[in-house]
């Protein structure tokens, strides 16, 4: 590689302009910047939806919001681009018209991978490595951007997992009558069903087998996720003291705030599990063991998560078959992962 770039009171722009659990993962790559270059300023490009996550996390020291780019004609965008004073672009996502606008503006350094067509003529420094085939994690993945600023090794996930410290929540109100039901059942689980089709999903059925066990063991339940989702779901969930819906009656600040309270959450791969691998909550993953999106590619990082597969083996899924062996996943299984007893 040629010579290492130096960070040093450069202004750093981060884009990743996917989803929750996407940004979450990326946010540690931050943590090594400010710990090899203090000085550098760290400027996270990413969806409007997922800003109360950047905000959260102490290394980012600004944000922008790619919608309203998109939202002005070409000529403002342009100009919008230019004014973020970016010294350094990192395309942790690669999105071609946000490479495109990184040229036209003439940021000194573009960092991105080669495996885009479009980076060949954006990108000025590309790096060379695959994902999709790859043992690491998305999250250590994420770190081979940096290698040009010189990063030897890729973080352990025992490293990543200090970096979720960060994570800093703002304190937000929630609707007063979940707040009054967490006042009354303060130990309380998070059940999130859905992943809006990120991720291959547990059975709504077993999540309600699940709430129905807490329940009886006097454990309150909170049902959450988008109204959508909620909809699709909403009929099923059972009718007791100790178990309500919340879905679409919460904002993403709202949801952070909820997970951080809860002692539990368990969902399948999406972003609010990997919230509560960043607030410390016990976060109980479930997944397939198909590559690639196995739980050694896409399981939490945090204080406290555990990924479950029902046979890591699965002969469907090694054969990259269509398979729902997540389906199999024993609720009672879940439940010894949660350090409760049936």
């Amino acid at each position: 590689m040629s010579k290492l770039i130096d960070l040093t009171d450069k202004r750093v722009l981060i884009s990743r302009t996917d989803s929750i659990g996407d940004v979450l993962l990326t946010l540690p790559i931050c943590t090594w910047i400010k710990e090899n270059f203090p000085s550098a300023q760290i400027i996270f490009l990413g969806k409007g939806y997922t800003l109360p996550i950047i905000d959260s996390f102490k290394s980012v020291d600004e944000s922008v919001d790619w919608n309203e780019f998109k939202a002005v004609p070409l000529v403002d965008r342009i100009e919008k681009f230019r004014a973020i004073r970016a010294d350094v672009i990192i395309h942790v996502f690669p999105h071609k018209e946000i490479a495109s606008l990184a040229k036209k503006v003439k940021i000194p350094t573009r960092v991105g991978t080669s495996h885009r067509a479009y980076h060949l003529l954006t990108c000025n420094v590309r790096l060379n490595f695959t994902r999709k085939r790859s043992e690491f994690h998305e999250a250590q993945l994420n770190h081979e951007l940096l290698r040009p600023f010189g990063l030897k090794e890729l973080p352990s996930l025992a490293e990543l997992e200090k970096s979720t410290r960060e994570f800093q929540p703002k304190t937000v109100e929630i609707p007063s009558e979940i707040e009054h039901f967490i006042q009354k059942h303060p130990n309380f689980t998070v059940l999130h069903p859905k992943s809006q089709g990120s991720a291959v999903e547990w059975p709504i059925e077993k999540y309600v087998a699940l709430a129905k066990k807490l329940a009886n063991q006097n454990q309150a339940v909170i049902f959450t996720g988008t109204n959508p989702e909620g909809a699709q779901f909403r009929g099923h969930i059972p009718t007791h003291d100790l178990i309500i819906d919340t879905t679409g009656k919460l904002s993403l600040d709202q949801l952070i705030a909820l997970i951080s309270r809860s002692k539990h959450i368990v969902a399948c791969s999406t972003g609010p599990l990997h919230i509560g691998g960043f607030v410390g909550t016990q976060a109980v993953g479930l997944y397939s063991p198909k590559r690639p999106i196995h739980p050694g590619r896409w399981q939490p990082i945090g204080q406290q998560t555990i990924a479950l597969v029902n046979d890591e083996e699965c002969e469907g899924c090694k054969a990259n078959k269509a398979c729902d062996c997540i389906a199999k996943i024993d609720v009672e299984k879940v439940l010894e992962a949660m350090h409760f007893q049936s």
